[in-house]
């Protein structure tokens, strides 16, 4: 990209926030994604996935923690749309998720609220219910073990 990642930054300024102010600004920049073209959407994912492992795990973890809260609020039909744009990006371009701690992502999973768990492994199951079979084979060569497990996949 020749123009500076404004979304990585704001990324970024978000994972150093304190939670009473990430989640409202969090869930905003979430709600507006919907609003955006479909080129600024890919673009909002794909600085997120370059701006994810810049920020220190343990910042990111509560940067994350709080996405993932937000996101399992959301209507399904929004979840699945978000999530969906991640999973294709990432099918895409499976390298971007090298640099994450992927083991750390699943236990921020893992410790949100239970019923969050469920409505996010959910929607992840209808989402991966409409892949063809070469993307799932895809797909589950990148996740961990681990994580399929405990999504359920």
């Amino acid at each position: 990209m020749s123009h500076p990642n404004f979304a990585g930054n704001i990324i970024v300024n978000l994972a150093n926030l304190p939670d009473f102010l990430r989640k409202p600004i969090l869930r905003k920049r979430m709600d507006e994604f919907f609003t955006l073209s479909d080129l600024d959407r890919l673009e909002v994912i794909n600085n997120a996935l370059e701006a994810g492992p810049t920020i220190p795990f343990p910042n990111f973890a509560k940067l994350f923690a709080t996405w993932l809260e937000i996101l399992a609020t959301m209507p399904e039909e929004k979840r699945i749309g978000l999530a969906s744009a991640y999973v294709f990006e990432v099918l895409r371009n499976p390298q971007k998720l090298i640099l994450f701690n992927l083991d750390g992502i699943l236990e921020v999973f893992l410790n949100i609220d239970k019923q969050y768990q469920e409505a996010i492994a959910k929607s992840l199951g209808n989402i991966i219910s409409g892949l063809t079979e070469q993307q799932k084979r895809q797909l589950f060569l990148i996740i961990p073990q681990n994580a399929k497990i405990r999504l359920g996949l």
